[in-house]
């Protein structure tokens, strides 16, 4: 009984791990999903007429992980430097136009918490798992389909990282708790916290737009409302990041080098923008 016991304790304490572990985890599958897709066995050509259609672009799902990042990375970024420089990218509230965005974005967001809490999870945890899908297209992701594209234009060459597999106390009580680990000097951490950064000084423009602006308040809501609440729901969204980077005290909390480095990345993408 103890024996099974030490053995559980020891499979959690392998299974337990700190984020950067994950998202090069991650990096690896959308690496190796992309090189296949790319490669002569890319399932669109080596399937054709051996394999159903539905079964091939469902293949091509997965061979693709690593080119999400793009429509990901724009969609976190471009609204929010756009919504800085004054320039609005979608339509107005007053627009009927609104409705087929507001459609796209209810119903997706309803199927899946619907879905989520079907298969017995709980809404924090669906919460966690949307909070993890964008952490992973804007890093992992990215440097997958960066790394892919190095390496056909012969610049680079696959390489594999050794992450830690097995975590501390320390990591296991965070963990019971919540918190996701940060704890490590890496480039997707400086785009993470970076993004996050650019998020919140939108918003923070944006609030400091209406304010200025009190007697057009309703035309500046109306022009830039969806912007506005983009920028507010990822600012939600990286609220995690903002406590690592801030005010955690623990030793899973952001560096201060990827602190102070995505300040001033955000700062200097912001006021290119502005100005």
């Amino acid at each position: 009984m103890l024996g099974k016991q030490r053995q559980k304790a020891n499979l959690r304490r392998e299974l337990v791990g700190r984020l950067s572990a994950l998202l090069v985890q991650h990096k690896r599958l959308a690496e190796g999903h992309l090189q296949i897709f790319l490669s002569r066995y890319c399932p669109l050509l080596y399937g054709h007429k051996r394999i159903p259609l539905k079964l091939l672009l469902g293949y091509c799902a997965g061979n693709l992980w690593a080119a999400n990042c793009l429509p990901t990375l724009y969609y976190v970024a471009v609204p929010c430097l756009c919504l800085l420089k004054g320039i609005s990218l979608f339509p107005k509230r007053s627009s009927p136009w609104v409705l087929l965005f507001a459609y796209v974005a209810f119903a997706h967001t309803a199927y899946c918490l619907g879905e989520f809490l079907w298969c017995g999870g709980t809404f924090k945890g669906w919460c966690n798992n949307q909070r993890m899908w964008m952490f992973k297209r804007t890093t992992s992701y990215f440097f997958a389909f960066l790394d892919n594209i190095l390496e056909l234009l012969g610049y680079s060459k696959a390489a594999f990282a050794i992450t830690e597999k097995v975590a501390d106390e320390d990591v296991l009580k965070r963990y019971e708790q919540e918190l996701i680990e940060f704890a490590a000097t890496s480039p997707m951490f400086d785009i993470l916290a970076t993004l996050a950064m650019i998020n919140l000084f939108s918003s923070l423009g944006a609030i400091k737009k209406i304010i200025l602006d009190a007697d057009q308040y309703f035309d500046v809501l109306d022009r830039y409302g969806l912007q506005i609440f983009l920028c507010l729901l990822l600012v939600t969204v990286n609220f995690p990041v903002y406590q690592a980077l801030f005010f955690r005290k623990d030793s899973g909390r952001m560096p201060s080098s990827v602190t102070f480095k995505s300040i001033i990345f955000a700062l200097l993408a912001c006021s290119i923008t502005m100005y």
